[in-house]
């Protein structure tokens, strides 16, 4: 494709030839001759001396006189419609349900949908149209699975809650009798569980996005287009706003509600609700700005703590010829 036209397709203002041709798409250090790339973080700016590259897409501000450029104003997204452009998504092998997965006689199948060998899709579950379920996948009865969504190999939707009462030292299983709703748009990585209700629907909102190794406990509700990142572990009955993200590690205690537009950085523990949005850290998690002045604290409490027993000591000592003058 002609770089004008590729221009056109993101918006794009090219400075240097526009009738070269592209051929592919690489990243900024290895991109060679005929192949575009992009360059979205200022630290690496020097690399536009020294890439390879037949164009880079680079935002409004940035210049160089030795490789032709696109500016754009958000060039990490608009090398992704660059990529979508020249060669686009992964194709399946096949289409359809695999003659290896096994989809109950009463479940549904929407249109255009592809379901992998290794898949289970359970007695009355629903699986909406241009969806994918990736090899191993398993949607537990009564699950319902929206439109365009992706499930990566290994998730289990609807498997039991971890539901017990504990009566005379014996744990006794509660029945988890709900269901799991997936709403639209949404993509679930690899080896993540979603656990069913007890006795209603564990909810994830539309456009929300999932990492691998992620656990979601039963009766949890997760507003739309959140972000989920790996290993999050959310516990039972937890209700997510819209435009949550929870990064890598985020552990959510059970019972908790979390607002609109909060964002939780990696490895932090939420035991409380949070109400007011923007950025949180540690564990408990508390606001981005006051966790910062808290770890600054924590990573020199070895010296405060010298520095206390040294007020100590002297302090004892005047004290000590106090008593000694009285005497």
């Amino acid at each position: 494709m002609k770089l004008s036209e590729l221009a056109e397709k993101i918006g794009g203002e090219v400075l240097g030839d526009p009738s070269v041709e592209v051929t592919g798409v690489a990243p900024l250090e290895s991109a060679g001759p005929g192949q575009i790339t992009f360059l979205a973080n200022a630290k690496y700016i020097k690399m536009l001396e020294t890439t390879r590259a037949t164009a880079v897409i680079v935002g409004p501000d940035v210049r160089a006189d030795n490789v032709t450029l696109v500016k754009v104003k958000d060039p990490y997204f608009a090398f992704v419609q660059v990529v979508i452009a020249l060669v686009g998504y992964r194709k399946h092998p096949f289409a359809g349900v695999h003659p290896k997965a096994h989809v109950d006689p009463t479940a549904t199948v929407g249109e255009n949908t592809v379901i992998y060998p290794g898949c289970f899709v359970g007695p009355r579950a629903k699986v909406g149209r241009d969806t994918v379920l990736y090899p191993n996948v398993v949607i537990y009865d009564d699950c319902v699975i929206g439109d365009r969504c992706l499930i990566h190999g290994g998730a289990v939707i609807g498997s039991d809650g971890f539901g017990f009462r504990t009566v005379a030292g014996i744990h006794h299983k509660i029945p988890q009798i709900g269901n799991v709703v997936i709403e639209d748009d949404v993509e679930i990585g690899p080896n993540t569980t979603i656990s069913r209700a007890a006795l209603q629907s564990t909810v994830v909102g539309q456009g929300t996005k999932i990492d691998q190794q992620v656990v979601i406990g039963h009766n949890t509700r997760i507003g739309p287009h959140c972000l989920i990142v790996a290993q999050v572990g959310v516990s039972g009955s937890v209700t997510l706003g819209h435009h949550v993200t929870l990064a890598g590690q985020v552990g959510v205690a059970g019972h908790l509600k979390i607002t609109d537009g909060v964002t939780v950085g990696g490895g932090s523990g939420i035991m409380k609700s949070i109400d007011e949005p923007g950025p949180y850290v540690g564990t408990p998690a508390m606001p981005y700005a006051y966790g910062r002045r808290v770890y600054n604290v924590f990573m020199h409490l070895p010296d405060l703590q010298q520095r206390v027993r040294e007020i100590d000591a002297r302090v004892r000592e005047l004290e000590s010829g106090d008593q000694a003058e009285i005497v």
